[in-house]
């Protein structure tokens, strides 16, 4: 079971001298709580917004507003009495989004060991029997002359180099915990490399993602390549029809497809994805599994994909996956290198720039709510 409440400028104690048995709109006893929820005094606190229960001792709040702040009942929301029964140990966590691919961040800071292990990280994936995520992100002591280390489990207990979309989320999460203005950027390392964040004024986060890499073998695939070591157009047979792929590495492998042979045009949005993405992640030509985009072309400027991720399964959206597909839409000859590209959880703007030849991200991360799950 979790304990979680939504994440905003807490709101001051509320107190009753005598408990209530009925549902009691907010009035002039809870001030600064009208209009967005309705409290009892019983033996649960319940926020339908977070779709999680807590257990306090005393109070029941019924909330619709995700921007309620968190509840204060003789002292912080954050004091909830445990279980005395329950000798589990207990993970705080705060959970965010990347345009709905979403992670739990975990600060990690004193170790360069994740509090948990990549079992636990999948029970707490689970959006039925956890707190629900695509994987657990750990913000962790900077090495090398670093900021930040990141390192993740995803929600099958693998773990990948990066996260695109994570990364946005992690910078929100350490800029949060030092308490920093924007705009304010971190060099973190990842097991790709190094990632430079950059928390922008208007809300949103521009990331330096780094140079592609294009050959073969450092993707890994064991498709066809050109003179020059990259996979451009390589036939791939997949559920018995022909696609034709370019392959990128972000830090992470990524199999880009416009087409098939018998399909010039896909239709992104008409994919079953829970059965093609697996014949394609498992193929035999990536020997360290891959990410799959599927990419239709709106304009030269303007792209739209759906994906499949490595150890996630379908997502509302992959950072890495972006850039990579905007690479592979160059490569192609299909794209400018400046394109909005449209996910399932909304835009992201991807520059492939010529001058230094790294690729730029440009997205929001949300924080959704704080909490604390036992383990």
């Amino acid at each position: 079971m979790a304990i979680a409440y939504p994440c905003s400028q807490a709101i001051s104690s509320v107190s009753s001298s005598q408990p209530s048995k009925s549902n009691t709109p907010c009035s002039s006893s809870f001030p600064l709580l009208n209009d967005i929820c309705s409290v009892t005094l019983g033996r649960r606190l319940y926020l339908p917004s977070t779709r999680l229960i807590a257990r306090p001792t005393t109070l029941h709040i019924s909330c619709s507003n995700t921007m309620l702040g968190g509840l204060s009942y003789k002292g912080s929301v954050t004091d909830f009495p445990e279980d005395s029964n329950n000798k589990k140990d207990v993970l705080h966590f705060v959970k965010y989004h990347g345009l709905g691919n979403d992670f739990i961040l975990v600060d990690n800071r004193d170790s360069l060991e994740p509090k948990i292990s990549p079992e636990q990280a999948i029970k707490l994936c689970d959006r039925n029997f956890g707190v629900g995520a695509d994987g657990v992100i750990f913000a962790m002591p900077g090495v090398n002359g670093t900021d930040y280390s990141m390192r993740i489990f995803n929600s099958d207990g693998s773990e990948p180099e990066m996260c695109g979309n994570g990364i946005r989320c992690m910078a929100c999460f350490v800029a949060e915990l030092e308490n920093s203005p924007r705009p304010q950027s971190y060099r973190i390392h990842t097991r790709a490399g190094l990632i430079v964040p950059k928390l922008l004024e208007d809300g949103k986060v521009m990331v330096d993602m780094g140079q592609p890499i294009l050959t073969a073998a450092n993707i890994p695939t064991k498709l066809p390549k050109r003179e020059d070591g990259a996979v451009v157009k390589a036939e791939l047979p997949v559920d018995g029809k022909i696609w034709i792929v370019t392959c990128v590495s972000m830090g992470n492998p990524h199999c880009v497809t416009f087409s098939r042979k018998d399909c010039e045009v896909l239709d992104v949005n008409s994919l079953t994805l829970e059965h093609i993405g697996p014949l394609f992640e498992h193929h035999e030509m990536f020997p360290a599994r891959t990410n799959t985009e599927f990419v239709q072309i709106l304009s030269s400027s303007h792209l739209r994909m759906r994906v499949w991720e490595r150890g996630a399964g379908a997502t509302l959206a992959c950072g890495a996956g972006a850039c990579a597909l905007v690479v592979a839409a160059v490569l192609e000859g299909r794209s400018q290198r400046k394109c909005l590209v449209d996910l399932p959880g909304g835009p992201l703007e991807i520059e492939w720039n010529e001058k230094d030849n790294h690729v730029y991200m440009t997205g929001p991360a949300e924080k959704v709510f704080s909490g604390c799950a036992f383990l």
